[in-house]
C-alpha cells in the first residue's frame, strides 16, 4: 500500500491525551497531529523521534494531519496507524498471499456478529462455504528481550473479540486472530501476559477451541507498507 498522500516528515515532541501528539514541521513549525493509537504506545515514541504525517483533504478537520510513522534509535521504522492493519490484511487476502488461509470467495468489512454487540474486522466466505471471522490486531511493543507483544495494555475489548472467537468456533465456523507486526524491529512474538494475564488465559482457552492464531509483519518504508513476511508466534 502506498501511502496516498505522500506522508511528510516531522519531529515528535509529546504524545497526549491519547489522540493528539505535537511535532516540529520543518515548514509549518510546531503543529498538532490527530494520534491514531488506542494503546498505550509503550516504547513507541519518545520526544525529538523523526515522525511521518500524513494531511488529510478534509477540510473539516480540526487536525488536519495524521501520525502514520515514527522511527526510533536504532533506526527501526513503527506503524502507529492501527487502522492500517485491516487494510494490510484486506490486500493480503485479496492477493491470497496468506498460506494459512486460502479459497476465499468473498470478504466483508465490519460486520456484525457475536453475543457481546461486536463488529468483526473481516469476514470471510469459502468455496466449501464456511465463514470464516477474522479480527486484527496491531502489534508494535518491542521489549528488550527483542520480542514483539501485545496487547501492549489491558485490554478489555481484545478479551471481549477472543471471547466472539471462541463462540463462532463453536457453532461451527472458522474463526482467526490476526496479529500484523507493524514495526521493522519484530521478527517474532509473544502474548504479553504480564501486561494483561486474563488477555493470555483467553488466548489459550481459544487455541483449546481451534481458533487459528497468525502473525505477519510489514515491509514498511516512507513511501509504503505492505504485508510479507510471516512472524514467528511463541505461544
Amino acid at each position: 500500500m502506498i501511502y496516498k498522500p505522500i506522508l511528510e516528515h516531522a519531529i515528535l515532541i509529546k504524545r497526549y491525551k491519547r489522540f493528539l501528539a505535537d511535532t516540529h514541521h520543518s515548514e509549518l513549525g510546531e503543529i498538532t497531529v490527530h494520534c491514531p493509537n488506542t494503546g498505550s504506545m509503550k516504547n513507541c515514541w519518545q520526544s525529538g523521534w523523526d515522525v511521518w504525517l500524513q494531511k488529510s483533504d478534509n477540510p473539516k478537520r480540526k487536525y488536519p494531519y495524521t501520525w502514520v510513522l515514527a522511527k526510533n534509535e536504532q533506526g527501526e521504522f513503527i506503524g502507529i496507524n492501527t487502522h492500517i492493519a485491516n487494510q494490510l490484511v484486506y490486500q493480503a487476502l485479496s492477493d491470497n498471499i496468506i498460506s494459512e488461509i486460502d479459497d476465499i470467495i468473498e470478504i466483508n468489512k465490519e460486520v456484525k456478529y457475536g453475543k457481546e454487540n461486536s463488529r468483526v474486522d473481516l469476514l470471510l466466505k469459502h468455496q466449501d462455504g464456511v465463514k470464516n471471522y477474522i479480527e486484527v490486531k496491531s502489534v508494535t511493543l518491542k521489549e528488550q528481550d527483542g520480542f514483539g507483544y501485545f496487547p501492549d495494555a489491558v485490554t478489555t475489548r481484545g478479551q471481549k473479540h477472543i471471547r466472539e472467537l471462541i463462540t463462532c468456533v463453536e457453532a461451527g465456523h472458522r474463526a482467526t486472530l490476526f496479529f500484523v507486526v507493524q514495526h521493522t524491529g519484530i521478527f517474532q512474538m509473544k502474548i504479553a501476559e504480564h501486561i494483561d494475564a486474563e488477555y493470555a488465559s483467553l488466548i489459550k482457552r481459544a487455541m483449546n477451541a481451534g481458533v487459528q492464531i497468525i502473525a505477519y509483519g510489514a515491509k514498511i518504508t516512507k513511501t509504503e507498507i505492505v504485508l510479507d513476511h510471516k512472524v514467528k508466534l511463541v505461544l
